[in-house]
């Protein structure tokens, strides 16, 4: 049953649901923790034992009161809470992680307080508040089993003669290696006892204690009165006197007679010995936080938080590290509270019990709290995958991130203003030591195992937090005072110079508090009262960086189903957020962060709620936000500052601390005071030490009448059910919830493992679970991906452009190889290094390697002719697909330092060459290496899923990416490039000296020779560095020679690492007295698409960039195959129409996006071939004398004219400015002509139409041209040229390019002096 589907009496009204009891049963005795016989059986599993076999040995090597033991819940009250059922497996596990443990009096300990937390199935959750102490064993018969399993343990360790050692230290297994790691054995922990054997037990001398834990179940985080309540019935059960009342009396009067406390007000109720407070916010403030995030910063340090929760933010996995329960806790806690509006939609396990840690192997985000041994090494924790993981360790303060992740906006001013909030209660902010990324796998930072004497003396050695104590000081103090350790404290501080003042004040301040009373308020009030302002004002901070970053968020959110039922039924196929539009509002230094984070599932079930709230009742935490953007547009009307990256300081920190001190301070309920209850006289008799056994029968029902239990009217009960799901409670409708279930990705299946008997069915049926996830998706990713590249579909969705900007490809691409990052490590045997892929290639190299020797070993013969797969294409010898082939060019990379990098490098490459899903068929298909890798339940061992998903990623083959190319932009690239000649018109053989020039993106190749007359001229461009896409190749010759004539049909070149084929097309002779007499050309270039490729499904492409996709194919006018094609008049003024409106588009995109302008200029559908079509209409190009009449023919003529007009004067009536343009005119015209290149007629017109571009003189010379009396003999009446409308619309159009920077390619302007 969900937690808010039924609701019944005074339900949701009780500040405490359940009261309950951990420990040892006296009946069963002694019985081991799962946690041992689980590790035996997975460890027999693995080495093909039988497992049931395994599993039932005992494990003697282990000192008895080191082991862990079954605890169980000896006790509940009341029985069942039918709207909160009780689930006692995960109680027990949680309120004793990892079982009961024993000690003798030899070793004394403090009595512990630590929380929990349990994920239902709807998402909602119940909080979970334990001390747990130590209480002597009366049972005889447990104290004679603990002496005989010290017998056989010494008995053992004598034979093996070798000092005790944790169970699976042998094992290899990642997972095992974990297990031992945490049961490293703990440092002894008091001097005495070293004489003898360490943790020794002998039941004639000694005496037994074991651990007991008093538990209080809460719909609520009321953290600090739970921790109040319970540490004063612990002092009851120790004190020496009894306490006022039987125990029964308070823990009735939690259970029933305190309420929760309604929203925006405060109550009083009585513990034990003194009064306690506790306070809930508002409808519209922050939700309920009680635990101090004061406490999280100054453990970990406000820089390394930040990164943390920007992790958080990113949906990476998250794995908190510490000895201590309560700190795992407060950090996940702080982390998640802070995600305001947004919520962590993943595996959330603050505490991870010992028996759950094959959890850890889990492949999709998590945020999981791990307890560490005392002086357990962080270099021996062997976690499963790493590639994504953020570490963090919150003992020794500092985090490991994973690598190459997007920082938060504002970050340094964010920081900033966070310790400013923190100073002001005097915490200091600069703790924590720095993060470490990973980076080689040797460099995992050990942390120096030091037995320290108590909590306190280890905080303040430790260097890592400038020693700084932790938020809850006084505990802290409590520890110290009467501690004969101060004195020396205080004399090692002063002599290490680290101040104690805080510590110094804190003790004064308890002291005159005690004296003064204060009113009534004691140290622990003012403690809470501070820590509740502390954590509101920091949650204020977070919150308003939100409210800034995302105020226009309801803009881009698309509705469009008119039901909510469609909506749910559609919701997969739905697009309910314009990413890219909203991206391009935003500044620029927000996007690597903000194009990352729309894509997380947080931000997708935000948008949800957002959707839904059309039909029923907003989601608490999106109406308060929502509340908060409405006040923020009120106060300021943000149109001006919209896309500016200024930092906004929060302005509401002390209205947001007044209204909790002002609750705090003034109590508006107070609770029934507890009472005598009617009990048997003499049942639950005081003994001091022990916990007694309650009465359950006046504990299970509670009072028949007090005023608020009758709250049952239908209108009130819905309210309350509302407040209940104000604090965390999801979804209640059943349709809904199965349909969100489906809809969002498996994390909601999996927010909590079911804590429960861990047998290897449930394991097995676990990861199931996560097989289907990461199916699913990989389905949906490879979807997004394609959608967002083919942009057809994307324009049905609501997308406005077909593009997808090179950031958002990025951030999908990066996703991706997080997902097989997470597929490949699902299961694992063995972890060898960061990366399990790049680990599994490693291997597979390997293997192949060694096969090859013993394949030519056998057999030395050559096996050359396999190489020629087609002999058609003579053009260019086709690439040899080879998978290792790839993996050496990314090992040969110096840039690339680590395994994760390397993969990533990898997936980049083979997506690049369409040939990821046929490289990972083939790694999978050596079936031997698989099974010795990975165990049975693996992803990549479930043959279905694993076909489907190789069939899901085949499909981003109908695509072209350059996500290697545009990444890796400084790496060295050899390309091979073949120039071919037309061999029917032509002689292919030439005397000259030919030379060819590549250029790209990122550069060009510089010239190089052809060695003479190789037909076809192949040779490699090698040393050179990535030119990034192709866009021109100039080919010329130096006319040396009888036969310094060459007709060239095209030039290929080809990136031999990623198998990226360009074609550049020419069909024109290069040479003195033939076509226009040039000797060298530029030629612009497209992507071919291989041949052989639409066999292996590789052949559908995405149009070339260059292009949009409607255009159709035009033939150059002064190309051969174009001589004999004559355009209409309506066809060229549409060419030149769209060539201008191409070029206006290429500057409205991002400037990372823009592709090749050099394309737009001068390649096919370029504004130089238009241009050229309209000079040419009507153009009387009749062969005089055998002569071909070329456009620059009648340029030249006309600068002739006007320099000789000039000079005869008739210029000087003319406009001033004419006469400049004039000027200008004729002073291109010259620097083209004297240019040193020989680029023939032709490119010079070209490059005068690129020049006067650049410039902004097009428009200014067309008119002089018009004006030329040299027209009417080189033109027909009907030419465009000679027509006034025509020409004027032509010159507006050419005027719409002077707001934009045009650039040329430096292959285009070489030797131009202007």
């Amino acid at each position: 049953m969900s937690g808010s589907s039924a609701v019944s009496g005074a339900a949701p009204c009780r500040f405490a649901h359940y009261f309950a009891i951990c420990g040892i049963d006296t009946e069963t005795g002694l019985e081991p923790d799962e946690l041992a016989a689980l590790y035996q059986w997975l460890e027999a599993d693995r080495q093909g034992r039988d497992p049931d076999a395994a599993a039932t040995g005992e494990n003697f090597e282990q000192s008895p009161l080191k082991r862990t033991f079954k605890s169980k819940v000896l006790a509940r009250y009341p029985e069942n809470v039918e709207w909160n059922p009780f689930d006692q497996d995960a109680v027990n596990m949680l309120c004793m992680p990892k079982g009961l443990s024993f000690r003798t009096q030899a070793d004394q300990r403090p009595p512990q307080f630590h929380s929990f937390i349990i994920t239902k199935e709807d998402g909602s959750r119940t909080y979970g508040f334990v001390n747990t102490f130590y209480e002597e064993v009366t049972s005889p018969q447990i104290c004679s089993a603990m002496q005989t399993l010290y017998q056989m343990h010494n008995a053992q360790s004598a034979a093996a003669n070798t000092p005790s050692s944790s169970s699976a230290s042998s094992s290899s297994s990642s997972m095992d290696s974990l297990a031992s790691s945490l049961d490293e054995a703990d440092p002894p922990t008091c001097p005495s006892s070293s004489s003898r054997r360490v943790g020794g037990y002998d039941s004639s001398r000694d005496t037994l204690y074991v651990s007991k834990a008093l538990c209080l179940i809460t719909p609520m985080p009321f953290m600090h009165a739970c921790r109040r309540f319970l540490s004063q019935l612990h002092r009851a059960v120790t004190s020496a006197a009894a306490p006022p009342l039987p125990l029964e009396s308070y823990v009735h009067n939690i259970l029933y007679e305190v309420p929760l406390p309604a929203p925006g007000r405060s109550l009083k109720f009585h513990g034990v010995y003194e009064p306690i407070v506790c306070q809930r916010p508002g409808l519209g403030e922050l939700q309920l936080a009680d635990f101090p995030l004061g406490e999280a910063f100054s453990l970990l340090g406000v820089e390394n938080l930040v990164q943390v929760f920007t992790c958080t933010l990113l949906e990476m996995q998250i794995l908190l590290y510490s000895h201590d329960y309560q700190r795992l806790m407060t950090a996940a806690e702080a982390i998640t509270t802070l995600l305001f509006p947004f919520q962590w939609q993943h595996v959330y396990v603050p505490i991870l019990p010992a028996s759950l840690l094959h959890f850890l192997d889990a492949p999709v985000p998590y945020l999981m709290g791990l307890q560490s041994k005392d002086g357990a090494d962080r270099s021996k924790l062997e976690l499963p995958q790493e590639a994504n993981l953020c570490f963090v360790d919150i003992d020794n303060h500092y985090i490991e991130l994973p690598e190459d992740f997007p920082q938060f906006p504002n970050k340094a001013e964010f920081i900033q203003e966070l310790s400013e909030v923190l100073l002001s209660y005097g915490i200091s902010a600069n703790m924590g030591a720095p993060p470490r990324t990973r980076t080689n796998p040797g460099s995992t930072p050990s942390t120096p195992a030091r037995e320290r004497k108590t909590a306190a003396l280890r905080q303040l050695e430790d260097d890592g937090r400038n020693g700084n104590l932790a938020g809850e000081e006084l505990a802290v103090l409590e520890l110290l005072q009467g501690n004969a350790t101060l004195e020396r404290l205080q004399a090692l501080t002063k002599r290490t110079g680290v101040t104690v003042a805080r510590v110094d004040a804190l003790r004064a301040g308890v002291r005159a508090q005690a004296s003064e009373g204060q009113g009534g308020r004691t140290a622990a009030d003012e403690e809470e009262l501070r820590n509740a302002k502390l954590n509101v004002q920091l949650r204020e901070v977070f919150a308003s960086r939100f409210t800034t970053m995302f105020a226009d968020y309801e803009a881009f959110v698309i509705q469009s189903a008119p039901d909510l039922e469609s909506w749910l039924t559609n919701r997969e196929q739905m697009h309910n957020f314009d990413k890219a539009s909203f991206l391009s509002d935003q500044p620029e230094p927000y996007l690597p962060f903000l194009s990352h984070f729309i894509e997380t599932q947080m931000f997708a079930t935000f948008i949800d709620n957002k959707i839904m709230s059309q039909w029923e009742e907003k989601e608490p935490l999106l109406r308060v936000f929502d509340g908060r953007i409405d006040k923020a547009r009120l106060y300021n009307v943000r149109a001006p500052s919209l896309r500016s990256s200024s930092y906004q300081r929060c302005s509401i920190l002390k209205e947001s601390a007044q209204a909790i001190e002002q609750r705090l301070m003034k109590i508006d309920h107070t609770a029934i005071h507890p009472h005598l209850l009617d009990m048997k006289i003499g049942q639950g008799k005081y003994e001091q030490g022990f916990f007694p056994k309650l009465q359950a029968d006046v504990l299970n029902t509670g009072p028949t009448s007090n005023k608020w239990s009758h709250r049952t009217a239908t209108a009130q009960r819905r309210k309350d059910r509302h407040r209940q799901q104000t604090e965390h409670l999801g979804l209640d409708n059943d349709l809904k919830e199965k349909y969100i279930q489906e809809a969002r990705s498996l994390g909601k299946n999996l927010r909590q493992p079911k804590l429960s008997d861990l047998s290897p069915a449930v394991i097995a049926q676990t990861n199931w679970k996560f097989v289907e996830g990461l199916l699913k998706e990989c389905r949906m990713k490879t979807k997004r991906m394609l959608v967002e590249k083919m942009g057809r579909e994307a324009v049905e969705l609501g997308h406005g452009e077909a593009n997808i900007t090179g950031l958002e490809e990025n951030t999908l691409i990066a996703s991706l190889c997080d997902l097989l990052e997470r597929i490949w490590s699902h299961g694992l045997q063995v972890k060898q290094g960061k990366s399990a892929l790049w680990s599994h290639l490693l291997h597979y190299q390997a293997r192949e390697e060694k096969l090859d020797q013993q394949h030519q070993a056998e057999s030395p013969v050559s096996n050359v002719p396999e190489r020629r797969k087609s002999d058609c294409s003579v053009a260019m010898p086709s690439l040899r697909v080879s998978l290792i082939q790839d993996m050496r060019h990314i090992q040969s990379m110096s840039e690339i330092k680590t395994d994760v990098g390397r993969a990533r490098a990898w997936i980049r490459l083979s997506l690049e060459k369409k040939l990821l899903s046929q490289h990972l068929k083939q790694l999978l298909s050596r079936h031997a290496l698989a099974k010795k890798l990975y165990k049975r339940y693996a992803f990549l061992r479930s043959e279905e899923e694993k076909e489907q998903f190789l069939f899901h990623l085949l499909s981003l083959n109908t695509v072209d990416y350059f996500c290697f190319t545009s990444v890796f932009t400084t790496i060295m690239i050899p390309y091979r490039v073949v120039i071919i000649p037309i061999k029917k018109l032509s002689n292919a053989m030439t005397t000259s000296n030919p030379w060819v020039c590549v250029s790209g993106e990122l550069g060009d190749s510089g010239i190089m020779q052809i060695p003479k007359n190789v037909l076809e001229m192949t040779f490699d461009v090698s040393g050179c560095q990535n030119l990034g896409k192709l866009t021109t190749v100039q080919l010329g010759h130096d006319n040396a020679g009888l036969l310094a004539k060459w007709l060239v049909d095209c030039v290929m070149v080809r990136n031999e690492i990623t198998g990226h084929t360009y074609r550049f097309p020419c069909g024109r002779w290069l040479g003195k007295g033939v076509d226009d007499g040039s000797l060298e050309r530029v030629l612009f270039g497209e992507l071919a698409v291989p041949s052989g490729e639409e066999d292996s499904g590789r052949g559908c492409r995405t149009p070339p960039l260059q292009r949009s996709p409607s255009q159709t194919r035009r033939i150059s006018t002064t190309s051969l195959s174009g001589r004999g094609y004559k355009p209409t008049s309506a066809q060229i003024q549409e060419a030149i129409g769209e060539a201008v409106n191409n070029i206006v588009k290429h500057f409205h995109k991002p400037e990372k996006e823009r592709g090749s302008l050099t394309v737009l200029l001068c390649g096919e559908s370029s504004l130089v071939a238009a241009l050229e079509q309209f000079f040419h209409h009507g153009f009387k190009s009749a062969r005089l004398f055998q002569k071909t009449v070329f456009v620059w023919d009648f340029v030249e003529k006309a600068v002739a004219y006007m320099e000789s007009a000039d000079q005869m004067g008739d210029l000087q009536e003319t406009a001033e400015p004419l006469g400049m343009t004039c000027q200008s005119l004729c002073r291109y015209v010259n620097a083209i002509n004297s240019t040193p290149r020989n680029i023939g007629k032709d490119g010079k017109f070209q490059l005068l139409v690129c020049l006067g571009a650049r410039d902004r003189l097009l428009p200014q010379w067309l008119p002089l041209l018009v004006e030329c009396p040299v027209i009417p003999r080189m033109y027909e009446d009907a030419a465009l040229l000679r027509d006034r409308t025509t020409v004027n619309a032509l010159i507006g159009v050419l005027e719409t390019l002077h707001d934009f920077p045009v650039t040329l390619e430096a292959s285009l302007v070489k030797g131009i002096d202007l």
